[in-house]
């Protein structure tokens, strides 16, 4: 289990919003039913078997030139633990425990 952070920017295009790009992004993961996603303001967090998420994130970073997009940069952060199975829910409550 893989849990990987992506972010992908659109350059080239006529307008600087970005939604519509990010949404048709998000239509490749309807595709992928067996890797969580969770949208956030600055990017998408996944998670799932390693293999699947880089095949996603490949058809992902194509869905922008599809739509025009001259230029397209993805960033990817990858947390690969094998010592044990962790999950987003996992990390979050990790850190909230040791707030209190």
């Amino acid at each position: 289990m893989a849990i990987v952070e992506v972010s992908i920017t659109p350059l080239g295009t006529e307008s600087p919003s970005v939604s519509q790009y990010v949404a048709d992004c998000h239509k490749v993961l309807k595709s992928y039913p067996q890797i969580h996603s969770q949208l956030t303001p600055m990017g998408t967090i996944l998670e799932g078997e390693l293999s699947q998420i880089l095949k996603a994130i490949e058809e992902m970073h194509e869905m922008p030139f599809r739509n025009n997009a001259k230029r397209v940069s993805t960033l990817i952060k990858i947390d690969d633990r094998r010592d044990r199975k962790g999950t987003m829910k996992g990390k979050i409550e990790s850190v909230l425990s040791k707030m209190e």
